[in-house]
């Protein structure tokens, strides 16, 4: 049994807000470059040399890649043979939050209650996704989600007989509605299986994937491909402006499904496809 404490805990999800809103990942910092050398637009080719300048500028001068700096969605990994000691985990990550947000200047968008719409002032709380793992380590990793990609989400309760045919489809319509709204182009994630609220969260965690990993069953790595293919040929492209780039990546995540459903989810991130991870 190994113990940690809260405060490390804390720590961590303080500097990975930072991090994550700063600092754009290798992997879409190189997708970028791969879709600005393929892309034919010449207005969605300059715009792609504007993400990677910002991206550039965000990296040096330690500022936000956005002005949305999101909702921070923490996904906690925590090994069944740690103890963890020193406070409760939940205020933990909040604290790690409210001082990451706080001494990173990044901007506060979270309101209290839906409907009364009062700013916490802090960016808490954080939703946060705990799973319990084998071994005695924890990972966090914190993905910050901008509301303008999270409002184009959908969840469709599909029929069984629709099979991988209305996945495509389901998906494709979804992004070709979103149109430029999740400023692309985006990552798709996409939840396969489970019930209403399990899909949900499969496609958010899908967006946790590497931009340039294969999934490891043929079966989705097509679909996968396939899915993507179709996106970018709607010419929704960079932010909007036409082009042949409007997805960089597709991503799926499965779960088993009750034999007379078959739900399936989109999960869109923004170009600024921000996630940071860490192990204590």
């Amino acid at each position: 049994m190994r113990e940690v404490n809260v405060a490390a805990i804390e720590a961590v999800i303080a500097e990975l807000s930072m991090e994550a809103n700063y600092n754009l990942g290798a992997d879409v910092y190189g997708a970028f470059e791969a879709a600005l050398s393929l892309e034919t637009s010449p207005v969605g080719k300059s715009v792609l040399a504007q993400l990677i300048e910002n991206a550039e500028i965000a990296k040096e001068e330690q500022v936000p890649l956005c002005q949305d700096t999101g909702y921070a969605v923490i996904f906690v990994e925590l090994g069944q043979d740690v103890r963890l000691v020193g406070g409760d985990l939940y205020a933990a990550i909040n604290e790690g939050v409210r001082k990451g947000y706080s001494e990173g200047y990044l901007r506060k968008s979270i309101v209290g209650d839906p409907l009364r719409r009062l700013n916490t002032m802090d960016n808490t709380p954080a939703v946060i996704h705990l799973e319990l793992v084998p071994g005695e380590r924890v990972k966090l990793t914190i993905a910050p989600k901008g509301g303008g990609s999270e409002n184009m989400s959908a969840v469709k309760m599909l029929n069984p007989a629709d099979g991988a045919k209305g996945v495509v489809d389901f998906v494709v319509e979804a992004v070709s509605k979103a149109g430029s709204n999740p400023c692309p182009p985006i990552v798709i994630g996409i939840g396969i299986g489970g019930t209403f609220e399990k899909v949900a969260f499969l496609a958010k965690k899908a967006l946790l994937r590497e931009i340039g990993s294969i999934n490891a069953d043929p079966l989705y790595a097509e679909l996968e491909r396939e899915i993507l293919t179709k996106v970018n040929k709607l010419g929704i492209g960079p932010q909007g402006y036409g082009g042949r780039t409007t997805a960089l990546a597709a991503f799926i995540e499965t779960y088993p499904a009750h034999i007379a459903s078959l739900p399936a989810a989109v999960n869109l991130n923004c170009h600024a496809a921000r996630h940071k991870e860490r192990v204590i």
